[in-house]
């Protein structure tokens, strides 16, 4: 069986799963839906998931769930524009994102007493006594062209001459952008990560000898997995491994891999809108994510999930996954960007 039709035949038995797991809902939130909708932020590569799971819950609620799609920086900002009059009621969004949101009071607390599923999760996945939890850890790594390349083995090999004009990377913009950097930063003063983060001039330094080997550096998945896809692009770097593995299940020539030096635990969080319409939907769509669905998302995704309760899917690429300090990140990022923008332009 050819990796694209296992990640297929994975797809439709997850498809059977998810209609069982609509059970898992509460039933005063069945109760309370009809007529209704929520408004759910999120990345516009969350779509891949969330395409599945949400007519689930709309038929089990009776709500019209509005999927809203882009970046975590572009959704805080729109919550932070909208907070005497919140328009969205559940956002999911990277955990440097969320740090600012609760900053900014536009956060409302999750608790067990509405969220059951809360009491379930990994430690270390609730963060800031109940301001936002992970729904899965994801992780970055190189996505690449089976017919261009059959293997990574290393990220050092992507400053080779040999990627001349073929790779692909994100912007600091993307939180994904976030895996390369720290990863250069290691490279250039050989330090382990834990020490590196905190070393951003010898990334750009890093970054910047890159360049000759980048055909673009994407803000936006989907163009990004097009030119790989289309072989303009040998290799991303930084790339979500879901995300690839959403495109390879259904038949491009694109594998993910984790380099030796491993990858960045992608900080994968969903949060209840303060004030948002429909607080009851909200935290009812929270717990079908954090509890009902954590399998499914799991097999979707090929991700950890973060129930104590649900396996990690026995395909889940193997390696290191490194968790950055997310606190610090926050705090430097708007200045790495600024930078990234101004020295790393093509």
């Amino acid at each position: 069986m050819t990796e694209a039709n296992r990640g297929l035949n994975r797809r439709g038995f997850t498809m059977g799963a998810l209609a069982a797991a609509s059970i898992g809902l509460p039933s005063w939130a069945q109760a309370q839906g009809k007529g209704k909708e929520i408004v759910v932020g999120g990345a516009g590569s969350h779509k891949s998931f969330l395409d599945p799971l949400i007519p689930v819950f709309e038929k089990a609620t009776g709500c019209k769930v509005l999927f809203e799609g882009t970046r975590s920086l572009v959704n805080l900002e729109k919550m932070v524009n909208n907070k005497s009059r919140p328009y969205m009621s559940v956002v999911l969004m990277d955990d440097p994102v969320m740090i600012p949101a609760v900053k900014e009071g536009v956060l409302e607390k999750l608790t067990v007493a509405d969220i059951p599923s809360l009491a379930k999760l990994k430690p270390g996945t609730v963060h800031m006594d109940g301001m936002w939890a992970n729904y899965m850890q994801s992780m970055t790594g190189v996505a690449f062209n089976t017919a261009k390349l059959k293997q990574v083995p290393s990220y050092t090999a992507l400053w080779e001459p040999a990627y001349k004009g073929k790779l692909v990377i994100p912007s600091l913009q993307n939180t994904e952008g976030l895996a390369m950097f720290l990863i250069a930063a290691m490279l250039e003063t050989g330090k382990p990560l834990k020490e590196a983060q905190y070393l951003p001039d010898a990334a750009f330094r890093k970054m910047k000898a890159l360049k000759p080997n980048l055909l673009t550096v994407y803000t936006q998945v989907p163009q990004a997995l097009n030119l790989l896809e289309q072989g303009e692009a040998s290799a991303i770097a930084g790339m979500i491994g879901f995300n690839a593995i959403d495109r390879r299940s259904k038949g491009a020539p694109i594998d993910f891999v984790l380099p030796k030096e491993g990858g960045m635990a992608m900080p994968s969080g969903i949060a209840k809108v303060k004030n948002g319409p429909e607080q009851a939907l909200s935290n009812a769509f929270i717990e079908a994510m954090l509890g009902a669905w954590q399998k499914q998302i799991a097999d979707i995704s090929l991700a950890q999930p973060t129930n104590v309760g649900v396996a990690t899917p026995a395909d889940v690429p193997k390696g290191t996954v490194f968790v950055p300090d997310w606190a610090y990140i926050a705090e430097q990022r708007k200045g790495w960007v600024e930078r990234w923008d101004r020295e790393m332009s093509l």
